[in-house]
């Protein structure tokens, strides 16, 4: 961790001046972003992982806020996950699901997909209404490593992961998916495909991005067990 901090040192940051955060009503949120001139390749983006950052479309940032520090970074370590009775059950709910990886977005039914996706299950968040503009700039910028896993039922798209490829694991950016198919779980499918993709690749972690405490919409991450988060400046085991 210490020669990871050695490389942001030389990384220009820009912070946010306080705004109303997005999860908590009664707190301030501030956040740092990582120069948006800066070219990131997959070393960087790995370190940076490490370090608690997580990536937004273009932007690379993590939170910094002055008197909150709820937002914490969490990973799977895979080779020690062991999937329960209910993630059993998920995955052979969606045996018939057909995944495809491609390094672009071109599915024409992909931005319907997520129009859908967003004006039906986040009605509250920042990102409604959705828009073209918006997918263009969160979903289809990629990094240098960035790759796209298409889940079909036949022909039908179902769901869309958008995943980095760190040198220590798998970034699970976002994922959207069709929302009237709750009884798959898709949502937490994607995540349990993502797992098993890194123990077939032999990654050690899958990275969830933030968790935070009695967030409703976070609390899905803290299904998946063992899970470390970086605490201090260190990975620690979740208790």
């Amino acid at each position: 961790m210490q020669s990871n901090n050695k490389i942001i040192s030389s990384v220009r940051l820009f912070r946010t001046s306080p705004h109303p955060c997005s999860y908590k009503d009664s707190e301030q949120a501030a956040t740092v972003f990582v120069d948006p001139d800066l070219v990131i390749d997959k070393a960087l983006n790995s370190k940076l992982s490490d370090l608690g950052y997580r990536r937004s479309g273009a932007h690379l940032y993590r939170p910094d806020c002055d008197f909150c520090q709820a937002c914490i970074s969490c990973r799977v370590p895979v080779a020690e996950f062991q999937f329960n009775r209910s993630q059993r059950r998920i995955l052979r709910r969606n045996e018939s699901l057909r995944m495809v990886e491609k390094s672009d977005l071109t599915d024409e039914f992909a931005y319907g997909l997520y129009q859908r996706y967003i004006n039906q299950r986040h009605l509250d968040g920042d990102m409604f209404p959705a828009s073209l503009e918006q997918y263009e700039a969160f979903i289809k910028t990629k990094m240098v490593d960035t790759r796209f896993f298409l889940c079909y039922e036949q022909d039908e798209l179902l769901a869309v992961s958008v995943v980095d490829f760190l040198e220590q694991g798998l970034s699970a950016v976002y994922t959207f998916f069709d929302p009237d198919q709750s009884q798959r779980s898709l949502g937490n499918f994607a995540i349990l495909w993502q797992i098993k993709k890194c123990q077939e690749l032999g990654l050690p972690y899958l990275f969830l991005g933030y968790w935070i405490k009695g967030c409703g919409k976070m609390e899905y991450k803290s299904k998946f067990r063992p899970l470390e988060m970086l605490i201090n400046g260190r990975w620690v085991l979740a208790k």
